[in-house]
């Protein structure tokens, strides 16, 4: 009893200037390690991208070489586009459940010897090969680093998602100029340098999934976000608009990132490299954009972001096709800010509709991102054989007034932050 007493009896620890100093530097570190991962991820996004972004910006190099039609570069497109997009939702249900944090690093393999087979294939069979392989280390990539940058967010989920899509959106655009200056025009093999990036990405994400495997359990109950009130059907519905919204960015962002150099060469006579520059612009904007989008939703709610950033590039895409060669630059850029501003915001507000589903989400909205541009790619590189790449560009043009789709999603979330 006289032990209880003096338990209870016992003072609080009183709260002195070393004891705060304490706290502060502790919370500190740990805000910067979640930083810190937060920034590696986004890094590796940067590599991941930059390797897959090879792919278009030697097109035109690979069509020469191999005197494809432009369906067949639309089908290596549908290869790549189409190993990354199935697997994703997969591996991401699967991982929601049983978490594998050293998934990461062997996913990247597959993307390194995609990108030696590059360097070296000879026949157009084989040059699909090479790109499905990146394409599988893409699929295993963007689920669990998706999740990664939501775990490290510290609740600032739409910055975390922005973060690491820029990285993506950095690595795309510095791929074509990378690819100008090391691989067109001194051939084919000088893309196995590339595989150096591969190899960095793997160190870089075997620490990443050093620091998940630990963190692992002490994140596992914030994964989900706010629960919404919402029944199955209306969170279903919210879902197929969603997607809708998807299909609509990225069929208009697949005629742009596939083929906009062979719109610039055919229509304004550039050459590859000068064509390529352009491309470089715009992929730039998209990266800006994309990364805008998630800060600004996390204040003024992923819906409006998602209504202005799609809608609203429609006018600017319905001008494209008519425009001098100055408005055309001038005119992507726009388009390339504003409509990537989208997907960052479309992944959240999706995380948020299905609580606890961080990488069944991220893996269908990503692969539904693949799966859409390679299908895309495909359709228009056909249609560019039959009525001319400007055509493409024409048609392509109203796919942003879907947008007005947006006025169907449900209004889930809290209060915009101040």
């Amino acid at each position: 009893m006289h032990t209880t007493t003096d338990t209870l009896a016992t003072p609080a620890t009183p709260v002195t200037p070393a004891a705060v100093a304490k706290t502060i530097s502790s919370s500190q570190q740990q805000s910067g390690l979640a930083m810190h991962i937060l920034g590696a991820v986004a890094f590796v996004h940067l590599l991941n991208d930059l390797i897959q972004a090879l792919l278009p910006s030697i097109y035109p190099m690979l069509k020469a070489e191999f005197a494809l039609s432009f369906t067949q570069v639309g089908l290596i497109t549908l290869t790549f586009q189409c190993t990354a997009s199935l697997l994703q939702p997969w591996i991401g249900l699967y991982t929601d459940r049983r978490p594998l944090p050293f998934l990461l690093p062997v996913g990247m393999c597959f993307t390194l010897a995609g990108v030696l087979m590059l360097s070296i294939v000879s026949t157009f069979p084989t040059l699909l090969i090479a790109s499905g392989l990146i394409g599988v280390g893409s699929s295993t990539f963007h689920p669990e680093a998706s999740r990664v940058a939501r775990m490290a967010s510290g609740g600032r989920y739409g910055f975390a998602q922005s973060l690491f899509q820029v990285g993506g959106n950095v690595g795309s655009a510095l791929g074509p100029l990378l690819a100008a200056a090391v691989i067109v025009g001194r051939g084919q093999g000088n893309i196995a340098w590339f595989s150096l990036l591969a190899v960095l990405a793997i160190a870089v994400l075997y620490s990443v999934s050093r620091w998940y495997s630990g963190h692992l359990a002490s994140f596992k109950p914030k994964a989900g976000g706010h629960v919404t009130n919402l029944s199955r059907n209306k969170v279903m519905g919210a879902l197929a608009v969603l997607a809708l919204l998807v299909f609509s960015k990225y069929i208009y962002m697949a005629s742009l990132s596939s083929y906009y150099t062979f719109y610039l060469i055919d229509k304004f006579h550039l050459t590859i490299g000068a064509a390529q520059l352009y491309l470089f612009l715009f992929l730039a904007a998209v990266a800006a954009g994309t990364f805008m989008g998630g800060p600004i939703g996390d204040r003024i709610g992923r819906k409006r972001v998602i209504w202005i950033s799609i809608l609203g590039a429609a006018p600017f895409t319905l001008l494209l096709p008519y425009v001098d060669l100055f408005w055309t630059a001038m005119l992507t850029v726009i388009i390339g800010f504003v409509i990537s501003s989208a997907f960052s915001a479309i992944v959240v507000f999706a995380q948020e509709l299905v609580p606890g589903k961080v990488g069944m989400i991220a893996g269908i909205f990503f692969g539904l991102m693949f799966g859409v541009s390679g299908i895309a790619a495909a359709a228009m590189g056909h249609i560019a054989d039959i009525s001319g790449i400007a055509y493409v560009y024409k048609i392509c043009s109203y796919l942003p007034l879907l947008g007005i789709l947006t006025v169907l999603l449900p209004h889930i979330e809290q209060a915009p932050k101040k």
